[in-house]
């Protein structure tokens, strides 16, 4: 169990070299397997013992017991470490568990996981809790510790005390600090920040940043300051700049940054042929990206740029657990190590027939096992949003002179509204849209104008967003008042309004931020609102993460927070909320 000090109590190693010395038997036994030795990084052939949730030995002996052992053989395949997301975001509609499930289905068996949403909805004990639940399921799940809420919030100093950051810190499933996006005040002087990054460094965790554009200069200053990862490399060339500073990089293909494809093929024009310090990750995606897997499809594609087989699955393994000072314990298969291994049919062929994690078969000859153990959400406090006030339509007055102007998915400038805002309905002659964020607990909201998002949506509404406050956007007042309506009696969720009738609704019943439907089910419901809202004028590419960035602070130019309109570049409240 990863909450406590040690994984395995001294009884169970006790045990471990009992079985080696043949006075018990291994729980499973993986005969005649050709297996990919991540230190030779040669292809060996031999047998795996394995008790419940580790491997006890690899090599070319038999166990002299065998008594209830389960045998495999594993003629025909070819066994690979379980793969690792070293940079999860487990709340993009989906669930942790819901997201675990899936992800083991394609050979990922640990995940490195973000911790803001626990950080910014749960108590600190409720949330402790909760990592203890997720540490018991058979995928392997580790956590990140924020040090900002990415985000301008109205106490963040609760958020992000001092005591509250440290005793993230402390939880031994936390293996990192960061992402960085509030890195600016680091460099700006902030010495809590810096004392946070010291104290993980302290205890042998890592610090990520996240540092998109980053100067030469800002990433050796950085790495002064103690960062040892970025993901956010979107050239060739800012690949080799971090390399050559010593960064481990996470080379991305994400929704909205597909560039894993380009990455590689300008590496390999650069000379890059040295892979020890590069990983992959998807940077947590919203559920359709992942239609076709997981980090598999990172491993596929670094194999069609001709990426060397071995290099290919060590930058999702062993690479990973090194980066993470968790060598001792995933990304290889040899003795002592967690038992998470993926059977494939073809060693070109990254995607598993069959998966081990924890020594426990989540995917056995094409077919998936559900994981246990399941979760009562309500003992955590993640349950329907019960909203205790009325939204009213007076609330719905815009008379800001600054709105907000979507470049991208993501990227948003400021610009002067020049339109009539007082009037019930806006144009479908124009791309701009009435936007209100208010509070969750009713006690504040800003209202703006965001220009570029869609020509004809009317009213959408949605409680999932960066700091789970309430997204209102549309043509019509009135399908936005009716569509927060409704997302109230479904208890948290995206709405959809048109002339006064639901034309889609999809309930996000843990706390208004995600669902408890699997991951096929949310595939299928993100497909059809993004088909919905591109039919309604909606020109980018991932409407999900356009509504939790539109609060975002770490990118340019200009956001909607909790505090207001907020100016990102010169990092001042250009219009505050109002009180309701």
């Amino acid at each position: 169990m990863t909450e406590q000090r040690y994984r395995w109590k001294s009884y169970q190693l006790r045990e471990h070299v009992a079985i080696i010395d043949g006075k018990k038997s291994p729980t499973k036994l993986l005969v005649n397997a050709t297996y990919l030795h991540s230190y030779f990084r040669q292809w060996l052939k031999g047998n795996i013992w394995i008790n419940e949730d580790r491997i006890v030995y690899v090599g070319e002996r038999l166990p002299d017991r065998l008594e209830g052992c389960e045998i495999i053989d594993c003629s025909g395949y070819f066994l690979v470490p379980g793969y690792i997301e070293p940079h999860t975001h487990p709340f993009q509609l989906y669930n942790p568990h819901s997201l675990a499930q899936y992800a083991s289905k394609y050979g990922t068996t640990t995940l490195i996981n973000d911790n803001l949403f626990l950080a910014l909805q749960l108590p600190k004990k409720k949330a402790f809790s909760f990592l203890g639940k997720m540490s018991a399921l058979p995928v392997t799940m580790y956590w990140w510790c924020r040090f900002d809420g990415q985000t301008e919030l109205e106490r963040e100093e609760e958020h992000f005390s001092h005591a509250n950051v440290k005793e993230w810190l402390e939880q031994d499933s936390v293996v990192q600090g960061g992402e960085l996006t509030g890195w600016p005040k680091l460099l700006a002087g902030d010495d809590l920040m810096l004392h946070w990054i010291q104290e993980a460094k302290r205890m042998k965790k890592q610090i990520e940043g996240h540092f998109p554009g980053a100067s030469e200069k800002t990433l050796t200053k950085m790495v002064l300051l103690g960062v040892d990862c970025d993901h956010e490399a979107m050239t060739g060339e800012e690949v080799y700049r971090r390399l050559l500073h010593g960064y481990t990089v996470s080379l991305r293909y994400s929704s909205i940054r597909p560039d894993l494809p380009t990455l590689l093929e300008e590496m390999k024009a650069l000379g890059i042929d040295q892979y020890d310090k590069l990983i992959f990750t998807t940077d947590g995606s919203p559920p359709s990206f992942y239609e076709q897997g997981f980090i598999d499809q990172l491993i596929r594609m670094a194999l069609e740029k001709e990426v060397p087989l071995i290099d290919a699955y060590n930058m999702a393994t062993i690479n990973v657990a090194r980066h993470y000072q968790m060598e001792h314990l995933h990304g290889s298969i040899t003795t002592g190590r967690v038992a998470n291994i993926n059977l494939l049919r073809e060693k070109e062929d990254p995607t598993p027939i069959s998966v081990l994690a924890k020594g426990q078969w989540v995917k056995r000859d094409g077919v998936c096992e559900e994981l246990n153990p399941s979760i009562l959400w309500g003992e955590y406090g993640i349950q329907p949003l019960q909203l205790s006030w009325q939204l009213s339509i007076d609330d719905l007055q815009f008379s800001m002179p600054l709105g907000m102007h979507m470049e991208n998915s993501v990227i948003m400038k400021p610009y002067s509204i020049s339109i009539d805002t007082s009037r019930e309905e806006l144009s479908v002659d124009h791309d701009e849209s009435f936007l209100m964020l208010v509070d969750r607990n009713g006690k504040w909201r800003v209202n703006t104008i965001l220009k570029g998002f869609a020509t004809h949506v009317r009213g959408l509404v949605s409680s999932y967003s960066n700091t789970g406050d309430i997204i209102l956007i549309g043509k019509s007042k009135k399908d936005m008042f009716l569509a927060f309506q409704r997302m109230k009696e479904i208890g948290g969720g995206i709405v959809l309004v048109e002339h006064g009738k639901v034309v889609y609704e999809l309930p996000l019943t843990l706390n208004g931020m995600m669902s408890e439907e699997k991951m096929e089910v949310l595939i299928a419901e993100e497909k059809k609102l993004t088909t919905l809202l591109k039919q309604r004028g909606y020109p980018f590419v991932d409407p999900i993460y356009s509504l939790l960035f539109l609060q975002s602070t770490h990118l340019p130019y200009v956001r909607i927070t909790q505090r207001g309109i907020y100016d990102v570049m010169n990092k001042i409240v250009l219009f505050p909320s109002i009180m309701r």
